[in-house]
């Protein structure tokens, strides 16, 4: 029911999605690498500060969270559904690694191949 870790996004992820995070990875390398020493610098700080998977689906669901509450309190009970399916979604993702709203962000790009693209400037 659970999987790895360190895997569980991109196996859950098209492969087709992985293959152009890849190598969009692979060509910023390319590119810092050819820059010199000062850009491998630079690319390796804006990695530090760029926003994984996890902390796009926790930040949405947080958001959609507090906006069913807010909307279950003022204007209509049926708004209590939002935060129970959210929550929902976030205990599958922790759980499985996957949960509708994650091919949505890695297709925005959000969370691309970090750790192999910082793991190839060094």
């Amino acid at each position: 029911m659970t999987t790895d870790s360190a895997s569980r996004v991109t196996d859950n992820t098209d492969p087709s999605v992985n293959e152009r995070i890849r190598r969009q990875a692979d060509e910023r390398v390319a590119q810092a690498v050819a820059s010199g020493p000062e850009t491998v610098a630079a690319r390796l700080a804006d990695l530090d500060r760029e926003w994984d998977v996890e902390r796009c689906l926790e930040t949405g669901a947080s958001s959609l969270c507090l906006v069913g509450l807010t909307l279950g309190t003022t204007v209509n009970r049926r708004w209590y559904l939002l935060p129970t399916v959210v929550t929902g979604f976030l205990l599958q993702h922790a759980l499985q690694g996957w949960c509708p709203p994650l091919p949505v962000f890695r297709r925005l790009g959000c969370g691309r191949a970090m750790r192999s693209t910082r793991s190839a400037s060094r």
